[in-house]
Order: structure tokens, then sequence, then C-alpha cells
């Protein structure tokens, strides 16, 4: 078992938290983003309150950690390893009683390349312990807009993970980076028109928990300091747990986060 001193211990020195590589311009502008209503930056929220800039940098100065000096506009930032780690323990709960419930899950992912391996790992230990993890639409063409205009990808699910996969592209990789939620939208169209079942809990990131939220289907996951959807839908009540840490360090860099949630949410193998 990991201890929550060496776990905060981990999240420092792999600079999944503390000082992080998310350069404060980039938050500072994401915040801007989302106060002007940018769907690039909502990830299919539709935010109940105002949330002004001033407002977002005090909300992810609370949840997250960042400086909520607004002087304080280039150069690093940082996330509190203790918000992280509370973070992770209601993460951990909240698995633990989807397990304890048997409720059907459905995991997805925009960080395919980093984050794939973490939520791959929960996706086994659910279905060990007796959860249906779901995959509808697999193989479900989308149609989503990128920096290069509107291109097509379809759904896959690696792991029991849902993906998405450029249709014209090579077909290398585990899946395309996106904060769409247009997959997890299209998941979950797909089961209710073929009468399937629906999940009890989604879990991911970006898009795939926003989008949830927003239907209405508990949703729990990870977020950068920069993406202050994720911790705006969990103030609003439609995203359950927000974990803030870095989602862009090497893949290796959340297997103890993995082992030491799993072991939390009492299902270690």
């Amino acid at each position: 078992m990991l201890s929550v001193g060496a776990l905060r211990a981990h999240l420092v020195a792999a600079r999944l938290a503390g000082r992080v590589a998310t350069p404060r311009e980039k938050s500072l502008l994401s915040y801007r983003g989302f106060a002007a209503r940018d769907p690039r930056q909502t990830l299919g929220l539709d935010p109940e309150g105002e949330w002004g800039t001033g407002e977002l940098l005090r909300l992810m100065a609370e949840r997250c950690g960042v400086s909520p000096d607004p002087g304080h506009t280039d150069g690093e930032d940082v996330i509190d390893p203790d918000c992280t780690v509370a973070a992770l323990d209601a993460f951990a709960e909240r698995l633990g009683r989807a397990a304890h419930d048997r409720v059907p899950v459905l995991l997805g992912t925009g960080h395919p390349h980093r984050l794939l391996g973490f939520y791959a790992s929960l996706a086994a230990a659910l279905s060990a312990a007796g959860c249906v993890i779901l995959t509808p639409a697999y193989g479900r063409c989308v149609d989503m807009p990128t920096q290069f205009g509107v291109r097509r990808h379809s759904l896959w699910y690696v792991g029991g993970v849902a993906v998405v996969r450029p249709v014209d592209g090579d077909g290398g990789g585990p899946g395309a980076h996106t904060h769409s939620p247009l997959p997890v939208r299209a998941a979950l169209a797909a089961a209710v028109e073929q009468g399937g079942v629906l999940p009890g809990l989604v879990v991911g990131d970006h898009g795939f928990i926003c989008g949830a939220g927003q239907l209405g289907f508990e949703a729990i996951g990870l977020a950068d300091s920069d993406d202050p959807a994720v911790f705006v839908a969990e103030a609003e009540g439609r995203v359950s747990v927000a974990v803030p840490l870095d989602d862009t360090v090497r893949s290796d860099y959340y297997r103890p986060l993995t082992r030491y949630v799993l072991h939390r949410a009492w299902l270690s193998q």
C-alpha cells in the first residue's frame, strides 16, 4: 500500500502536482475562453453561473491550488498536492461504491497516450468486481471539430476505455487527443437507441465527463489546471469528483496513483 506521504512525494517528484509544466499563461487563456463560452473550453458543459475570469481564478485556486494572484500572468504554476490527494480519496470512495453496487460503468479518455493505462486498470478492476463495463457505439463515426476543420473520427474501446481515432489516419497509437463531448454523447445516444444499459457512473476526463455530467449522468475524473470546465462542473454538481493533476506527464508516472486508488477503493487484486 502506498502511504499518503509516499503518494504526495511522488506527485511532487513526478510533477503531477506541486510545480507543474502547464504554463500559467495557457491556464489563463483557458479561463478567458471559458468565460467567453468558447466550446473548446466548456467541454460540453452549459454552466449555470456567470463565471467570469476572476471567479474562475478563485475557483481554480480553491480546487487546484493555483496561484490566486491575477498579476501572476506567466511562467510556472502550481497544483496543491494536498488537493490532489483529497480528490483521489473521494474518487476512490466513489469507485468503491460503484463496485459494491455493481453499477454499469462507462470509461473514456481524451488523453489516451498518457492516461489510457490508468483508466484501463480501473476498468479491469471494476469488471472483476462484477460491474458491467459498457462499450456502446463501438466503431461509430463522429464528426469532430479540430484545429484543421471538421474531421471524421471513429469511437473505439481499448481495454474497456472509449477513445477516438481519425478515420483517415494511419491507425497508429491508442487514439487521438480530444476535449470534445461528442464521443460520449454518441455513446450514450447509442445506448438509448438500442435500448441498452445506461451507465450508473462515467469515469474519464475532458468532454467525456463534462458531456456526461451535462446530460445528468454521474461522472468523476481527472483534470489539469487549464481545464476549468471540469471544476466548474464539480462546483455546480454536474461532476461528482474532479482530481487536479497534470494530465500530460509520462504514462508510467500514473501507475502509483492507480495502485493507491484501487487499494482505497478495495479493488486491489
